[in-house]
Formats: structure tokens, C-alpha cells, sequence
């Protein structure tokens, strides 16, 4: 995409990481980004950056993580950590909500959700018990794992069901050609 944020590309009037934040402040309690390199690139947004903190550049997986460890470091009492890619910019206003209920309608032994639309998973748009982050950190560390879905597989996992027509709320941008896809949706 010729180097730079992709969350800064802009669909229509608006980035989208303007966009992702917009759709998750309205869902969420904070939000923080998950950025490594200089947190001065994102002072704008009013989001605390949260590095990764395992050695490696671990993946998705080191992210979350660094999000989960943040949200224990605050001990406000919540359980609960959304994450999601930050290049889709047409992500669900109903997202954290259909995510918790998928998870409680598989029971309590599933501690994990997350979204799935069309044929296809999407384990980095996820909801995360803080519970689990003393597993994950072992998981990374020590096992050298980099998979989300082979760590959700060990704990259990509820699926999120959204349409994929017109747009795919889980659409990402990685090319030039998806960012032009993109503008055809935002009228």
C-alpha cells in the first residue's frame, strides 16, 4: 500500500481507523490501539497506543495480548476485550453485542467469540476474557504459537454470523484495488 498506516487510508470522507472508531465508541467502555513504533502517529485519536509486549513481532496474537494485559494494569472491573483489525471500515454497529451473544448461547465453557460472515472466519475480530491472558502470554512465550485460531480452539469458541452482500462488514483493505471497492460502498 506504499508504506505508512493503512488505518490512515481514506474511504470516502473518512479514514479508516476514523471510521473503526467511530462504530466501536458507541460499543465499547475505551479503546485502545495496538501500534508499534512512535504513539505519537495516533495522538489525534485520544486512544492510549499499547505496544506489543512480547519479544518478536509476534502477530495478531502479541496485540492482543498487549490489550489484555493493559485492561488488567487498569482494574475497573472489566472482563471483556474486543479486538479488531484496523483496516475494515464498515465494521457492525451491533458488533460486541452479537459476539457476547454467540458466546453466551454455547454456555459458559466457551469463553471466546468471534465473527464470522460468509464462508469466511475472522479471528482477529474477537471478544477475549481477561481471564485467559496468563494462558496466552504461554502460549506466545513459550509454546512460540502465532495461530488465533489454533489458541481458541484450546479454550472454545462461539460464532458471530454476519451477511457477506452487499458489503462484508469485515471487508479488509490491502490493496489499491480494495480501497477503490471500498468507495463504491460509501455512496
Amino acid at each position: 500500500m506504499g508504506g505508512g498506516d493503512k488505518v490512515r487510508i481514506k474511504i470516502g470522507r473518512s479514514t479508516i481507523l476514523d471510521r473503526v472508531l467511530a462504530t466501536l465508541s458507541g460499543q465499547c467502555v475505551d479503546i485502545i490501539i495496538n501500534a508499534n513504533g512512535d504513539p505519537e502517529r495516533f495522538e489525534d485519536t485520544g486512544c492510549i497506543v499499547v505496544p506489543d509486549n512480547v519479544p518478536g513481532f509476534a502477530g495478531p496474537l502479541a496485540g492482543i495480548l498487549a490489550g489484555l494485559d493493559w485492561l488488567a494494569a487498569q482494574n475497573n472491573g472489566v472482563e471483556w476485550m474486543m479486538s479488531v483489525p484496523g483496516d475494515c471500515p464498515f465494521l457492525p454497529d451491533d458488533l460486541v453485542e452479537r459476539l457476547h451473544d454467540a458466546r453466551r448461547q454455547m454456555g459458559a465453557g466457551v469463553p471466546l467469540a468471534c465473527a464470522r460472515s460468509g464462508e469466511w472466519r475472522h479471528p482477529v475480530v474477537g471478544l477475549w476474557p481477561v481471564a485467559l491472558r496468563a494462558d496466552l502470554r504461554k502460549a506466545l512465550v513459550e509454546e512460540d504459537l502465532r495461530k488465533i485460531e489454533v489458541f481458541t480452539a484450546r479454550h472454545g469458541i462461539a460464532i458471530a454470523e454476519w451477511p457477506d452482500t452487499p458489503i462484508d462488514p469485515f471487508f479488509n483493505v490491502n490493496t489499491p484495488e480494495d480501497v477503490k471497492r471500498a468507495e463504491q460502498f460509501t455512496g
